[in-house]
């Protein structure tokens, strides 16, 4: 049984879709789902289902003249079609059943809540129970790997079991549950979402990835998942098998373990397009993270202090002594391991093969940073002695070169911030982020190669170490904040509006912040759809994303960066912001100055 939602916008309902069956099945369908054919609503018929309906035709599931069931008006037989017409129609008759959907908005998942809206299904040998709400299909807590051993590869699921310091754990939002003969064409794309964290904190349960939004607006199919963090997932100590040396494969955060994933041999050709967001490389904090280590460099640095903290050091059997350690208190001591390893299994190569040396992942690629992305990663200074705010974050920049100038504002430690963060911009994203795209291109690597600078935050209250200056300024006109103003643009600032997920307790600013918001959620599940960061203005039309469509014939369209486009000296990204635009490279003298030109990879 086909189960779909057609959804609109929050203040309106959902309903359900089924696959065809009469007009009692389609009852008895309802039914056992807790709802009832969908009731004759006049208004809801004339302004929201016909969009609904429409959109199945366009997607070739049904013609535009299909009928389906809904509520009887007494004995007699009723069905819509997609102008939202009612008609009598023989009983008999095989169509495809409206059914009301009474969930809520967003369900919360808790003992308390009805098991009204809980839905079961099968696979394989395990059975997943979930829940529906107005958005989507949500499966919970899912396992997906047998209890790990520490520090050893993860195997498939094959039984269930209780909690325990194992986190192999996943979650799926889905707009529909396909029936077993559902034709393979027409599944959903599948969205993987690997959260961020440096290795050491974040969860695919936060609240900012729910996959709500994602699943009912972009009809896509979005996967969150956890992972070992911090010790528990990234320690390897040099042994004479693999399993003692090994860095496990789920275990590389959003931009920085897509890159991984995108040279290791057991994932390539496992999946269509990779968007790597705000990847770490190149200097400082970002270095070990695009560069990998082997187990034998990183035992000194690594492995020692946490064998000398745990009082493992001098044992016979280090490792025994590490697994009987307290999983809480390992991975709460002042040293912890957090870094992908070459394995030799996994992971091969030192770092993502660039130069065309290795295989990478031939997929459609796109890949970005936040404009002032490393200005949450140094600290705020303690004086406007640039010298002083330099060494304090140890950064290259000789003071007095003009490529790095110091503003003239009225603040003048700001003034000296805006030029350690711009020099940590560059350092730690900037600058080898556009050489990956260019070295991709020049080397024929990837399918196609997108690129965009991320120009407007929303930033996460959990990571803005140096508040307020992540923070859109407040006037008595905007109290929560001018977007329109100049502030810094920092990581993570971009996870709301790509998820479509503005909490309550950060509102919207101004009368953009919500349409943004949807036109990022339209790019981003338009790439999974289709590989094409560009929405098809037909799919807008279908489902009725007026803003969207019309904001985008005005910014005009994305294009990928391309070898032409690189010797023509064209525009290869994507300014994203409000209104979007085409623009080059940026901080090109500036990269080059630091040691991290266009061509670092080519």
């Amino acid at each position: 049984m086909l189960e779909e939602y057609l959804f609109t916008q929050a203040e309106h309902k959902s309903v359900l879709l089924l696959t065809p069956r009469t007009a009692s099945g389609g009852a008895a369908a309802c039914s056992q789902l807790n709802e009832a054919l969908l009731p004759v609503n006049t208004t809801f018929f004339s302004t929201d289902l016909p969009p609904l309906l429409e959109y199945r035709a366009y997607q070739g599931n049904y013609p535009k003249n299909q009928q389906y069931w809904i509520a009887s008006d007494g004995s007699t037989c009723q069905a819509v079609d997609a102008t939202a017409k009612v008609c009598t129609a023989n009983c008999n008759q095989r169509l495809p059943v409206l059914c009301s959907q009474s969930a809520p908005f967003v369900y919360p998942p808790g003992p308390s809540n009805s098991s009204k809206w809980e839905i079961a299904v099968q696979s394989e040998d395990l059975t997943v129970t979930g829940f529906r709400d107005q958005l989507s299909f949500r499966f919970l807590g899912i396992p997906y790997a047998n209890p790990a051993q520490r520090w050893a590869y993860p195997e498939p699921i094959s039984d269930l079991r209780d909690m325990s310091e194992d986190c192999l754990f996943l979650n799926i939002f889905t707009p529909y549950i396909p029936a077993s003969n559902y034709p393979s064409e027409k599944l959903k794309p599948v969205m993987f979402w690997i959260h961020g964290g440096a290795f050491t904190g974040g969860s695919g349960s936060d609240p900012t990835f729910d996959g709500g939004n994602m699943a009912s607006r972009g009809d896509v199919v979005l996967v969150t998942i956890n992972y070992r963090l911090s010790t528990l997932g990234f320690l390897s100590l040099p042994g004479p098998t693999s399993q003692e040396t090994t860095v496990s494969l789920i275990k590389l955060p959003h931009s920085i373990g897509v890159r991984a994933l995108m040279g290791s041999p057991k994932a390539i050709g496992k999946y269509a397009v990779a968007v790597q967001m705000s990847n770490l490389a190149g200097s400082n904090y970002a270095t070990t993270y695009s560069l990998y280590n082997t187990t034998e460099e990183s035992y000194g640095t690594v492995v020692v202090p946490i064998l000398e903290e745990t009082g493992c050091a001098n044992v016979t059997d280090q490792v025994a002594c590490l697994k009987a350690y307290d999983a809480t208190e390992l991975v709460n001591l002042e040293d912890v391991a957090r870094y992908v390893l070459v394995d030799g299994a996994y992971i091969t190569q030192r770092e993502l093969p660039l130069d065309g040396s290795a295989p990478v992942a031939d997929v459609h690629f796109m890949m970005g940073f936040m404009r002032d992305d490393g200005a949450a990663f140094i600290g705020y200074p303690t004086s406007t002695n640039e010298t002083a705010a330099l060494e304090a974050q140890s950064l290259p920049v000789v003071p007095g070169n003009s490529l790095f100038a110091i503003p003239s504002g009225p603040n003048a430690t700001l003034d000296v911030f805006n030029v350690t963060a711009r020099v940590t911009t560059d350092i730690e994203f900037r600058c080898l982020d556009q050489a990956t795209a260019y070295a991709g291109v020049v080397h024929d690597l990837f399918q196609d190669v997108w690129f965009y600078e991320f120009n407007r935050s929303y930033q996460t209250p959990g990571f803005d170490p140096n508040y307020p200056v992540c923070e859109a300024p407040i006037t008595e006109d905007f109290p929560y904040g001018d977007p329109n103003q100049e502030y810094f643009k920092c990581h993570s600032g971009e996870l709301y509006y790509v998820f479509g997920n503005l909490p309550t307790n950060r509102p919207p600013r101004d009368q953009h912040d919500i349409p943004f918001e949807q036109e990022m959620v339209d790019i981003w599940t338009s790439f999974a759809r289709t590989y094409n960061p560009n929405p098809d203005p037909n799919y807008l039309t279908a489902r009725r994303y007026t803003s969207t469509k019309e904001e985008l014939k005005a910014e005009g369209a994305w294009t990928p960066v391309t070898k032409r486009s690189l010797a023509q000296g064209g525009m290869p990204v994507r300014e994203l912001m409000r209104p979007s635009y085409q623009t080059g490279w940026g901080d090109m003298e500036q990269c080059a100055s630091l040691g991290y030109p266009i061509d670092y990879y080519a």
